[in-house]
């Protein structure tokens, strides 16, 4: 045999080990899932009162993650998102194997943009913290600045 071979398709298990020992320890998924969990959701402005009829709502953390995951890899796209939950082992470990549809995920930042926004100034805060950002301080120029320069 001078070739490597690949599984059969017909195997019944997809994973030989569970979805946690699937996902390294260090891996990015795990700190936005620390991260997420760690957040007051309603402080930030979520809604998380629904009411009882018809199918129930995803929960606010687990749409969260899952757009801060995509802002972290550069999948903005709803449909792009949407498949990633489907193919994508870190995106199922993320969101428990949650799949929440192309309609959904608009309608999430549709609906909490001010919440995002909230999250968003706090991992900012997070990392700032942790030396994680380097603060650029640009001088903008004056009037001032520009006679002395002239």
């Amino acid at each position: 045999m001078k070739f490597i071979q690949g599984q059969s398709r017909d195997q019944i298990n997809l994973f030989p080990v569970s979805l946690d020992r699937s996902i390294d320890p260090d891996n990015e998924v795990r700190i936005i899932d620390l991260f997420v969990e760690s957040l007051s959701i309603k402080d930030y402005g979520f809604r998380t009162d629904f009411t009882e009829n018809g199918r129930p709502a995803y929960h606010p953390t687990d749409l969260l993650k899952l757009f801060i995951y995509g802002y972290l890899n550069k999948v903005r796209s709803s449909r792009d998102l949407e498949k990633e939950c489907r193919r994508n082992i870190e995106v199922m470990w993320l969101l428990r194997c949650l799949k929440p549809d192309h309609n959904t995920i608009p309608n999430f930042r549709r609906d909490n943009p001010k919440a995002i926004k909230k999250v968003f100034r706090r991992t900012v805060q997070i990392a700032s913290h942790f030396d994680l950002i380097v603060k650029h301080v640009r001088h903008i120029p004056n009037v001032q600045d520009l006679k002395m320069a002239g």
